[in-house]
C-alpha cells in the first residue's frame, strides 16, 4: 500500500505544476488543438533541456535522470490536470518503455539519449480491436531479405503517429510478434491524421508498404515486451486520469462556492453537496489506486499487472464521472464551447478507451487474482 510522497517528490510536483500553469493554460490548449502538430516545439524542447522531464525515468547511462515511476507518475498527473498538448505519453511512456524492455542495447544507445534531450519524438503503433488493446490483433507483417527487414500493413489510432520521427511497430514474423523501428522518412510509410472526439490528443493511421524497418530486440520477443509496456502504460494513464479528475473536481467546487442562486451559493444546497461528496470519494479513490499502481511499477513487483488493471479500470470511470458531473454542476453554461468542461469530458472519454475499457481491465484483474 502506498505511503506518502517524499519532500523531493513534492518539490517536483510543485515545479511541474507551476511550469504547466504558465505553459499550458486553457487558451494554449485550445490553440494547439486546432494545429496539425498538436504541440508547441519550444515548450517541448524546454521541458527536456531545462526540466529534464522526457528523460526523468530514463537511466543515466542513456542520458536520462535515472528517477522512477513514482516521479514520472507525478509529472503525468500534473499534465493530466492541465490537458497538456504534447507527445509526452507516446514518446516517454510508450516508446521509451518499449526500448528499455527490449534488451536491445544498440537501440537503447541510439534512441534513448535523443528522447531524453527532446530531439526525438517517438511512438508505438499499439494493436487495437474495437477499443481493446490486444497483441493478438497485430496484422502488420515483416519479412527478412538480404537487404534487411521490411514491413507491410496498417495500424489505426497510433498516438502522435503523424508527427513521430520514430514509430515502433509490432509485426508478425516467422518467429512470432516482433518489434521494429520505422523512421519517419522511410519509403512506403503513409501517415493519415485521424479525426477524433478529443483533439487534445492526436492520433493517426499508419500504412506500411514494404517499408524498411529495424528489428528491436529478439525476433519473436515482441509479445512479452508489449505485455510489459501495456502494464506500465496503464499505470501512467491512470496517473494522468487522476490528475484530470482532480482538476474538474476543483473546478466544480470553485463554481459551487461562487455561483449564487436564491440568495445563497448553490454549494449550500444539500442535493449538490451530496453529488460533490460522491465525486470527491471517486477522485480520492482513483488517486489511491493510481499511487498504489505507481509504487508497484516503481518496484516492478509481481503485483504490477493486477495493480495496473485495477488502477486503469477505476481511474477511467472516476475521470468520466467527475467530468460529467462538472458539466451538470455548471448547468446550461457547462455545455457551451467557451467553458473548459467539455475539453476535460472529451479527454476523459478518449482516455477511457485508449488502452481498453474498464470492463476489459476488470476482466484482466479477475484473471490476475484468480477469480
Amino acid at each position: 500500500m502506498f505511503g506518502s510522497f517524499t519532500e523531493t517528490q513534492d518539490q517536483l510536483r510543485d515545479l511541474v505544476r507551476d511550469y504547466l500553469r504558465a505553459k499550458s493554460p486553457e487558451t494554449e490548449v485550445r490553440r494547439l488543438m486546432d494545429t496539425e502538430e498538436g504541440y508547441a516545439p519550444g515548450v517541448w524542447t524546454q521541458m527536456a533541456r531545462e526540466l529534464g522531464l522526457q528523460g526523468l525515468a530514463i537511466p543515466e547511462q542513456y542520458g536520462g535522470q535515472g528517477a522512477g515511476w513514482i516521479e514520472l507518475g507525478i509529472v503525468l498527473e500534473e499534465m493530466g490536470r492541465t490537458l497538456l498538448c504534447a507527445p509526452f505519453f507516446s514518446t516517454v511512456v510508450l516508446a521509451s518503455t518499449s526500448l528499455l524492455e527490449s534488451g536491445d542495447e544498440e537501440a537503447k544507445q541510439q534512441y534513448l539519449p535523443a528522447i531524453a534531450d527532446g530531439s526525438l519524438i517517438a511512438t508505438v503503433a499499439l494493436p487495437e480491436d474495437n477499443g481493446r488493446w490486444n497483441p493478438d490483433e497485430v496484422t502488420v507483417r515483416a519479412v527478412h531479405s538480404p537487404d534487411g527487414w521490411t514491413a507491410s500493413g496498417a495500424t489505426r489510432f497510433v498516438l502522435d503517429g503523424a508527427i513521430a520521427q520514430l514509430i515502433i511497430v509490432p509485426a508478425r514474423t516467422a518467429s512470432g510478434i516482433s518489434l521494429f523501428a520505422v523512421e519517419a522518412a522511410a519509403p512506403g510509410l503513409v501517415r493519415t491524421p485521424s479525426i477524433t472526439l478529443d483533439q487534445t490528443r492526436k492520433f493517426a493511421t499508419i500504412e506500411l508498404d514494404n517499408t524498411p524497418a529495424r528489428l528491436i530486440g529478439a525476433e519473436g520477443g515482441g509479445r512479452r515486451i508489449l505485455e510489459r509496456v501495456f502494464d506500465f502504460a496503464a499505470v501512467a494513464l491512470a496517473a494522468e486520469q487522476a490528475g484530470g479528475a482532480q482538476a474538474v473536481l476543483d473546478t466544480s467546487v470553485d463554481y459551487l462556492n461562487s455561483r449564487v442562486q436564491f440568495g445563497q451559493v448553490i454549494g449550500a444546497f444539500q442535493a449538490l453537496k451530496h453529488m460533490a461528496a460522491d465525486v470527491l470519494i471517486e477522485v480520492e479513490s482513483a488517486k489511491s489506486a493510481a499511487y498504489y499502481a505507481l509504487e508497484a511499477a516503481a518496484e516492478d513487483n509481481d503485483e504490477l499487472p493486477a495493480a495496473a488493471a485495477l488502477a486503469q479500470a477505476y481511474c477511467s470511470e472516476a475521470f468520466v464521472t467527475a467530468a460529467h458531473q462538472n458539466i451538470q454542476f455548471h448547468g446550461g453554461m457547462g455545455f457551451t464551447w467557451e467553458m473548459s468542461a467539455h475539453l476535460y469530458f472529451k479527454r476523459a472519454r478518449s482516455s477511457e478507451v485508449f488502452l481498453g475499457d474498464a470492463f476489459t481491465h476488470r476482466e484482466s484483474l479477475a484473471q490476475h487474482i484468480g477469480i
